[in-house]
């Protein structure tokens, strides 16, 4: 077994709206590996990146409950007891997030290049005088995603970018200082199939480099079959099912992870098929059915 790095024990998280409070984690365990790979996979409004925004500690805590009992071990610290210094340590040194949209990731008054100094400034990794130490840095990770140039895109402003090479900065800019866990929060969104496909290599080869485990979020199995050893299911707040990526495709044993893969197109078969859809809609969270919540779109 896997040494422990990320362990969630019994996290249940609520949102706070007009109604009242709707349960969107409910009662999620699961662990990640030191440089494992892990796909957590569903569809939107499933409470994926809810969870690992709780990780991170990013949500407005104002606005959300956590359950009683709940537990995110990092490193057998639980970032939940986490004052504000160890939190800022955990996000300089330790976790890296890449947001589903650059441009929401990305300031788009400041250059690419002040937006990476910054990084770097505050990382505690350099003297704040070291300019020169600081842009070989931010030009090494510009080359490590394998964008040409890294002076004109240091100069540069996100809306000068392809959406692409947005990505990859955003991807860059999480490389910045050592990390152990690297957040992919759907990070294809929006891409078109061919650059899809470079960024997916791209993070294979950054795992494979540097050995920090990654977590792949995204609602596209046919994406997180090419990265991820271990698969995570989640439907409606819950973890429906677990499983190495050959269980998950070859032998899937919830109907929310088969009708998921009835969705998928496949290239191994010479019948003609047709997609199926998952009918329905996700259950309210304000008001949850007993039972399973996949049972009235089963």
């Amino acid at each position: 077994m896997d040494e422990k790095l990320l362990d969630i024990q019994d996290l249940s998280v609520w949102y706070k709206t007009y109604r009242g409070f709707a349960e969107v984690v409910d009662h999620i365990n699961l662990y990640v590996g030191k440089g494992e790979k892990i796909g957590l996979v569903g569809e939107s409004g499933c409470g994926k990146t809810t969870t690992m925004k709780m990780v991170m500690r990013t949500l407005d805590e104002r606005g959300i409950k956590v359950g009683e009992g709940s537990k995110l071990l990092f490193g057998g610290e639980d970032i939940l007891a986490m004052d504000a210094k160890a939190l800022l340590d955990l996000r300089r040194r330790k976790i890296s997030m890449i947001s589903q949209s650059p441009m929401a990731a990305l300031n788009p008054v400041f250059t690419i290049g002040q937006q990476m100094m910054d990084v770097l400034k505050y990382s505690g990794q350099f003297d704040k005088h070291d300019k020169k130490g600081m842009l070989d840095a931010a030009r090494k990770a510009i080359d490590s995603v394998m964008i040409p140039d890294p002076d004109r895109i240091l100069n540069s402003y996100p809306h000068q970018l392809s959406g692409g090479m947005r990505q990859r900065i955003c991807i860059a800019t999480s490389l910045l200082t050592p990390r152990q866990l690297l957040i992919a929060d759907e990070p294809t969104t929006a891409l078109d199939v061919t650059i899809q496909a470079d960024i997916i290599d791209l993070l294979k080869d950054i795992q494979k480099e540097f050995g920090m485990a990654v977590i792949m979020i995204t609602h596209d199995l046919g994406i997180v079959a090419n990265i991820a050893k271990k698969i995570i299911v989640m439907y409606a707040g819950k973890v429906v099912e677990t499983g190495s990526s050959q269980d998950i495709f070859y032998r899937p044993r919830h109907p929310y992870t088969k009708a998921l893969l009835r969705a998928v197109p496949r290239l191994d078969t010479e019948e003609e098929q047709s997609l199926e859809s998952i009918e329905g809609t996700p259950p309210n969270m304000i008001d949850p059915p007993a039972g399973c919540a996949f049972s009235t779109r089963c």
